[in-house]
This record gives C-alpha cells, structure tokens and sequence, in this order.
C-alpha cells in the first residue's frame, strides 16, 4: 500500500517554514537559514532556464555555458581566472584621431592623417593585459604615434614612450611582469590596400640600400613600374643619367686633346650633393635636376656608348659620345678631342673636348651643349701653345670641373689633365670611388711630351672615368687610356708617329634609379 501526503508547507516546530511552494516556485529555507545539500544528494547534467534552454550542461568531460544563440557575458567588476586568453583583441572600429587610454582586451584604429600626432596611453598593466593597434591610413611615417605607458610601468623593460613610425604598422602588446612589462608580440608592416603603399618596378639590377630599390642599366633595358603609390609623393623617384665619354684626339708630331666627359644628370629627392674628390678640389654643391613622378606604365632606358677614338690619320676629331636618356631626362655625350690638323679644336659635348694642335694653338669644346639647367658639364682645356717645342694637349671637360689648358711656359710648362667628375653616394657601387662617394664623368688627360716635363709626366684624367694622357716618346706611354665603361669618362689624347700611338674610346654612360619601397 503507497501512501501520499500532500501539503504546501513543511514547518519545523516553531512554525518556521522549511519548504513551501507558490504556485511554480519552490523555497527552501527562510531569511537567515543555511541550507546544506548533503553530498551526493542532487546530481544533474544539466542546469536549465525556464524556458528549457541550458544554462550549464555536461556531455562526457565537456561542460558547455549556455545554448545556441546566447550571449555570455561577466558581470561590471567581476574578475575571471583560469581562461586566459588567445592572443586576440575585440577591434574598435571607430577610429582614434587624439589622444586616448587604451583598455585591455581592445584593439584600435589610430588615424594620424589629419597631420597632428597624438598618444595611446596604455592602460595599468596586469599579467596578461593585451591592446593592440594600428595605422588607419597608413601615415604614421610622416605622422607618428606614441605609446605611453602607465606612470613607472615599463615597454619592453624601460620605462618610456615608444614611437610608432612605420607606414602601415600595427603592433600587439602584451604585459607580461614587473620586469619587462609590456612586450610586443606582433610586429607587421603589411598594409593591404587597393593601391601600393610604395612603388613596385622592375628592370636593370636590382640592389637594395635601406628602405631603398635601386636599378642600375650599363646597357639599354625598360624600368617598368608595375604599380605606384596611392600617395603622389611617394612616386617620385631619384636618378642618375650618365651619357658616353667622348674619344681622345690624335696627334702625330704635336700634341692631342682629350675626350670630353659625358653630359652628367641627377636628381635626388634627399640631400645628397654631389662631392669632389681629392686635396686640390672643394667640395661641390652641385645642384640637383627636376623631379620625375613615375606612373604605372613603361620607361624605355638608353645608355649612351663610348665616343670612338681619332683615325690614326692627321686632322680629324674623335667621336663624340652617345647620349643616355630615362623619360624627359637627356644627359648628351661627351665633345670628342681635337687631333693635330685642320681637326685641332675639341668638339661640343655634353663637356667639351680638349684641343689639339694647328699652328701654335687649339681651343678646347664648350660644355653642356645643348644647354640645360643645371649644366650637365663643363668646357675642354686648350692645347697648350704657341710654343712649337712644348706642345701639350688640353684635357677633357668634367661634371663639375673644366679641362685644364697645357701650357708652354717654361721651365715649368703645365699639361691638360682632365676635369674631375661628380661624386654621389647611396645610388650603388658604380662608378670610380673615392671614400663614401661613387663619381662619373671625368674628363680624359690630353697628351703630354717627357722631355719637358720629365719621364712619366702624363696628364691624368679627371676623377669619374677619365683616362690618362700619353707621353710623346720613349720611356713613357705611348698609348693613351680609354675612359672607363658606364662612368661616361673622356679617353685620354695620343701623341706620337702614324700607326704607333693610337688614341682610345671614351667610357660608355650609364642610367641608375632609385625610389622607396618600404
């Protein structure tokens, strides 16, 4: 026999309710009581709302909070422990553009393109705080942002601001102890826009010097930009247009003229003026050319040949050099060397050649011809008459400093050696180098005779590619130097019988471009 005892209330002695049911609600206890479950005594796998949805559940050793569709949230102030975190922040996507304190477990959009830096102030650190950030339009370079933490708290163990300065960064920190508070665990500088932030091209040999690509053509090529930057500014590009060096000039009982260097171009959108090299010469400030904004198309490359040298046959001039060109940029070819004879005067170039010899005298060429602004080069030196026992030829115009004129005054005659050429550092390692500078376009030297001046007197060709003179007779040397290839130096002159001392061919020019990348 089963017996029910119903009843809504269950009271202890003093009338005191121990359960009591209203309704759907059940309580046990009163105000005061302590209400003890005895181990063991109510087990469930499942705690759910009124609506039958779990609010706890257990399936084998996995417990899941909440259900489907539920949002699961920690109470203002209440701390949790033992979770940790995934590395992740929850992004605000409203973007910074002042000052702010970060909170932790956050990420943000610093926006520093209204031109004025600001701060992220981090917030206090505690063992696994986490804020991230990063460039909303990819300006921190030109703007920055500084990350300062909290009062004495530390960034990668010292006590003090960083800043953020790279284009399209974006950094994690996370604070790890007392020691070296907050560290940066994630570093990118990989901004994905629909647009390069920088430029991206191809052509020529590809080096790289710091943030820099530089592409360097000794021969003719294309520098194709395959795309440009979404910032004009930062489409401009650096170069250096170096044309070919002329041919030396012939003599054959007289003196002959040098090679003119060829015509010397550049551009560069940091300061870096171009130097002289060597005690004798001052430093040159020699001024830079006209900007090339590139576009995403296209620029074929022309790299100027070496002038060739005179006939070994009286009265004819050397060739000129060969212009080199990248987009509106023409650097001309050097002025060849004047030979003895009716050919006695140096040719127009992008620096002159040297004169030759025709009845006691011989003018050298004029520089930058065709002209332009700033002058690509400089004149030739004259042949150095009217003496007809002292007959020295004048050397080749340079970058940045004339030929100089031989000069029959004795005892001490002078002898045409050839303008020095300009010297420019951070387009590479071409070129003749001369401490952290790399120079083109020296003049050639012009011929010189050892019995005037004494064995081994040649004249010497200007800095940047420029070749030695001859000496007229033995023991000195009877075959003049060539320029050298893709410095755009002048040849040196040659004096001495028919079909013995031939002259040689200016250097070939070169083409070098440089822009940012990174």
């Amino acid at each position: 026999m089963t017996s029910t005892i119903k009843v809504n209330t269950v009271k202890d002695t003093a009338s005191t309710d121990i359960i009591k049911k209203c309704g759907t609600s059940i309580t046990v206890g009163t105000a005061s009581d302590t209400t003890t479950v005895a181990g063991n005594a109510v087990r469930s796998n499942a705690l759910q709302a009124s609506d039958g949805q779990n609010i706890i559940s257990q399936t084998g050793t996995t417990i899941t909070l909440g259900a489907s569709g539920d949002t699961i949230a920690l109470s203002a102030g209440a701390n949790q422990t033992g979770f940790g975190r995934t590395g992740t922040v929850d992004w605000q996507t409203t973007p910074k553009t002042a000052t702010f304190t970060a909170v932790s477990g956050e990420g943000y959009f610093a926006n520093t393109s209204g031109g004025t830096a600001f701060n992220m102030n981090l917030p206090a650190g505690v063992a696994g705080a986490i804020v991230s950030v990063a460039d909303y339009a990819a300006t921190w370079q030109t703007t920055n942002l500084t990350v300062v933490p909290n009062g004495t708290e530390k960034i990668g163990g010292t006590n003090a601001n960083i800043t953020l300065n790279t284009e399209g960064q974006s950094v994690t920190f996370v604070f790890v102890d007392s020691t070296q508070g907050w560290i940066n665990t994630m570093d990118s500088t990989s901004n994905v826009r629909g647009l390069a932030p920088l430029i991206v091209a191809s052509g020529g040999t590809i080096t790289t010097d710091g943030n820099f690509k530089i592409h360097t053509f000794n021969s003719p090529g294309t520098f194709t930009v395959c795309s440009v930057a979404s910032c004009a500014s930062n489409n401009v590009v650096d170069y250096v247009v170096v044309a070919g060096g002329a041919g030396g000039g012939t003599g054959f009982s007289s003196g002959a003229g040098a090679g003119g260097a060829g015509g010397f171009r550049y551009y560069a959108n940091t300061t870096n003026n171009p130097q002289a090299c060597g005690p004798a010469l001052p430093l040159n400030n020699f001024p830079s050319g006209t900007a090339i904004t590139v576009t995403a198309t296209s620029f074929p490359i022309t790299v100027g040949a070496g002038g060739a040298q005179a006939p070994n046959s009286p009265s004819t001039v050397a060739s000129n050099g060969v212009n080199s060109t990248f987009g509106p940029v023409t650097s001309t070819g050097g002025g060849g060397g004047g030979s003895e004879g009716s050919g006695y005067t140096g040719n127009d170039g992008g620096s002159g050649g040297g004169g030759g010899y025709f009845a006691g005298s011989g003018g050298g060429g004029n520089g930058n011809t065709p002209s332009v602004s700033p002058a690509q080069g400089t004149a030739g030196g004259n042949f150095g008459g009217p003496s007809p026992s002292c007959r020295m030829g004048g050397g080749g115009g340079g970058a940045i400093q004339a030929g100089f004129s031989g000069s029959s005054s004795l005892p001490s005659p002078t002898i045409g050696n050839g303008g020095a050429g300009a010297g420019i550092k951070g387009f590479g390692t071409s070129g003749e180098s001369c401490g952290s500078h790399y120079f083109f376009s020296g003049g050639g030297g012009g011929q010189s005779q050892f019995q005037i001046r004494g064995p081994g007197s040649v004249a010497q060709g200007g800095i940047g590619g420029g070749g030695n003179g001859s000496e007229e007779c033995s023991p000195g040397p009877n075959v003049a130097e060539a320029g050298t290839a893709n410095t755009g130096g002048g040849a040196g002159g040659a004096i001495g019988p028919v079909g013995q001392s031939p002259a040689s061919n200016g250097g070939s020019g070169i083409v070098i471009i440089r822009y940012k990348f990174q």
